[in-house]
């Protein structure tokens, strides 16, 4: 069948990659040139540099008869008289802190699509259409997507929603094995379209498809990342903070303790210092503003968004309240920008919030490094009071030498064997930061060589000297 995408950013550049290897006929359309530019290209190299997710490159090189990106518009209206289906693949951030989710992108592409949709076939769509939302929007939002295209008249057509749930740099792999497909719909005839779009995982064994209400969808998209996202602020915020506050504790141990227990699992069970990226906490913000809307308290999800930033701020500030440190003046390494390993995405990363703390602190440079991320951080920053003091090296030494304080913001795997290149190049007396416990297996020697750590799920460590 033909699908066209509205929106080729991580989720519709995804979508789209894995609707083309299951054998649709797939469009793209973008209003970013660059965008299109770099994921049309061929070139895995050119891909990755754009959007950094594994499999994708290959994916989209090996389909490249089936799937196209276009930012012209004509190519799409011509595209759409034979589609079938519709993705809505917008960006709906958070509007002004505020949890209301701003929906002006997603409203005005809604608004081009259904000035497409009237023109099908001459005015005269004879073929049923299914727009699908695929980004994450309010519970209600199918009514909203319904009145945008009866009041431009559109005819023929349904909408429904599959939100994802994909884990970023594990993004095509995960919906190649999806374990579940969610899709929400009003009526069989959407379902149909829907059957038909995920044949290859209706009758699996292995995937759980789903066939449920719309808003069942949203709110179920909403909902699992909150649980998820309080997984996390539990960890940090109690099971992290215990093994700060009490000698005697490893974490790794503690861990196991808890794990073990088949009804608590694994999952988030790991010490950082802040769990950001695109969804948890705007996710987590829509849901407590659309239940205030209502008329609901929220205490419980607020709860979660404030222990996620008390554990950053609290992180931060151990320098200062235990070792009594001075950051004024000093050369500061950070290591790892990305919001988590395996993606260049920066969204509400720690190295964001740690930077602006830096700033304020008149440090005298922050050399940064991170495998994937580094251009999209310095786009964050440029322009910002201070952006001068940074500056973007190519590997790990050169954070590493001539450094006075190391910090770790993220969980690149190859980070856990830094030890040599820090006993070898860190100069001795220096501070070490790990927000993700990264060097746990190593404290020991670490201090012993003359380093002060300062880790989550850890007290403090002194220096052996």
């Amino acid at each position: 069948m033909k699908i066209l995408y509205f929106g080729g950013g991580f989720v519709g550049a995804c979508s789209a990659a894995v609707s083309a290897d299951s054998g649709h006929e797939v469009l793209v359309y973008d209003i970013n040139q660059e965008l299109v530019n770099s994921l049309s290209s061929g070139d895995k190299d050119k891909i990755e540099s754009y959007l950094f997710e594994k499999g994708l490159g290959d994916l989209l090189i090996r389909n490249q008869a089936r799937i196209k990106f276009t930012f012209a518009l004509a190519e799409a209206e011509k595209f759409i008289d034979e589609a079938e289906a519709v993705f809505m693949c917008l960006p709906t951030p958070e509007r002004d802190g505020t949890g209301e989710t701003n929906l002006e992108i997603y409203e005005n592409a809604a608004r081009t699509l259904a000035g497409l949709l009237t023109k099908r076939n001459q005015g005269k769509p004879s073929r049923y259409v299914l727009i699908i939302n695929k980004s994450t929007v309010p519970i209600d939002m199918i009514n909203r997507t319904k009145e945008i295209m009866l009041a431009s008249g559109v005819k023929n057509f349904g909408v429904g929603s599959n939100p994802e749930f994909l884990v970023e740099g594990k993004a095509i792999e995960g919906s190649i094995r999806p374990a579940r497909v969610v899709v929400g719909a009003d009526s069989q005839t959407d379902f149909a379209i829907f059957r038909n779009i995920y044949g290859r995982f209706v009758e699996s064994s292995n995937v759980s498809y789903l066939e449920v209400s719309p808003a069942e969808a949203e709110a179920g998209k909403l909902l699992a990342n909150y649980i998820l996202f309080s997984r996390l602020a539990n960890c940090f915020d109690v099971v992290g903070r215990i093994c700060e506050k009490f000698s005697g504790l490893q974490f790794e141990n503690i861990r196991k303790v808890l794990i073990t227990d088949g009804r608590i699992g694994d999952w988030g069970f790991y010490d950082s210092l802040f769990a950001g990226g695109s969804c948890f906490i705007k996710d987590a913000r829509s849901l407590a503003h659309q239940l205030k809307v209502k008329g609901a308290e929220t205490d419980l999800i607020d709860d979660v968004l404030a222990a996620n930033q008390r554990q950053l701020n609290n992180f931060l500030a151990r320098a200062e309240a235990e070792l009594n440190f001075s950051w004024a003046g000093k050369t500061v390494g950070l290591l790892g920008l990305a919001f988590k390993q395996d993606t260049n995405d920066i969204r509400n990363a720690a190295s964001l919030g740690t930077t602006e703390f830096l700033l304020t602190k008149a440090v005298k440079q922050i050399k940064v490094y991170d495998p994937a991320a580094g251009n999209n951080y310095l786009k964050y920053f440029s322009g910002h009071k201070g952006a001068e003091k940074i500056n973007l090296v190519g590997s790990e030494l050169e954070v590493i030498k001539e450094t006075d304080i190391l910090i770790i913001t993220a969980d690149w795997p190859q980070f856990r064997g830094l030890d040599g290149l820090i006993l070898e190049n860190l100069p001795k007396g220096a501070l070490i930061m790990d927000g993700r416990r990264m060097l746990a297996q190593k404290y020991d020697e670490l201090m012993g060589a003359g380093y002060d750590i300062i880790a989550v799920g850890s007290p403090l460590m002194k220096a052996k000297l």
